[in-house]
């Protein structure tokens, strides 16, 4: 009789399932904007368009997503210059583009400086977006850098990076990390920015891992360096709405896939409606060969 009220129950269960359908309505392309300045260096701008969640993203879309002829401007509060937009070649006869200094009138152009806030104003299609970062003083980076053996990697050209690091007395302090190998581009930690919220005014010694490309195959080794490459460590001091974008961005972008992670959002800070954020970098940056 026992089994007999399981085998009920089960029924009674299974009978109670109900298909549940979304009819999710397409998505209204949104501007993407990708913009940085970093100190000593020219302001920096991408913009693109949103594609739709369930779209195949294809060569063909990606190189289409780029948003031409827009009216770009920065100002650092005594100067405002207008960004001329620039290709970059990428395959024989396909470019990317962006936004930058324009070369044929440096007279209000200029570098980051620390310690300045900046202010982006694009207009496209009519519509206006704005947005303003700060490049913080450079306080917070590493003393030292050193490379140590992996204990029981059987691998002996691999070595682990780590930094000795003084981190200033005074809540409030936000960084970012890349690393580059020989002559690669820069690339940002899997977990690339931090807070001194527990680490306030202490030393510490903490292992680096080196930048990944998000957009390639996760290998068992990328926690790791080889012995004699060269490698460029960028440590970077920001401003809180950079630190928000990333730390919330990076959060998303591990959640992918997990139906067990909490729901987020990335916090960007372009107005009227616009993804992605305008980030300032207080940059210092340490050489090394892998010993």
């Amino acid at each position: 009789m026992q089994k007999l009220g399981w085998i009920l129950l089960l029924i009674v269960l299974t009978s109670c399932e109900k298909d549940i359908n979304f009819n999710l309505d397409e998505s209204v392309p949104t501007l993407v904007v990708d913009a940085e300045i970093e100190s000593n260096l020219p302001p920096r701008v991408v913009l693109t368009k949103s594609t739709s969640y369930f779209s195949e993203l294809t060569p063909e879309i990606y190189l289409n997503s780029f948003v031409r002829n827009a009216d770009v401007y920065i100002s650092n509060g005594t100067l405002t210059h207008k960004l001329k937009e620039y290709a970059q070649p990428i395959f024989l006869g396909i470019n990317t583009y962006y936004y930058s200094i324009d070369s044929s009138d440096l007279s209000t152009s200029f570098l980051g400086e620390f310690n300045k806030t900046y202010n982006l104003r694009i207009l496209s299609e009519g519509k206006e977006y704005l947005s303003s970062t700060k490049i913080p003083s450079l306080d917070w980076y590493p003393d030292s850098l050193f490379f140590k053996p992996i204990p029981l990697n059987p691998d002996t050209n691999t070595r682990a990076m780590f930094v000795h690091v003084t981190e200033p007395r005074g809540l409030g302090n936000y960084c970012r990390y890349f690393t580059k190998k020989n002559s690669e581009r820069f690339l940002p930690g899997i977990n690339s920015v931090f807070t001194d919220q527990v680490i306030d005014g202490t030393t510490y010694t903490v292992q680096v891992q080196p930048g990944i490309d998000r957009n390639a195959t996760f290998k068992p080794d990328s926690n790791f360096f080889k012995k004699s490459d060269t490698i460029t460590l960028k440590f970077c001091n920001i401003d809180r709405a950079t630190y928000n974008f990333w730390n919330t961005w990076e959060f998303a972008n591990q959640s992918i896939g997990n139906p067990f992670s909490q729901p987020g959002k990335v916090l960007g800070n372009i107005s009227n409606g616009a993804l992605g954020a305008f980030c300032g970098y207080a940059a210092w940056y340490r050489t090394e060969i892998v010993k």
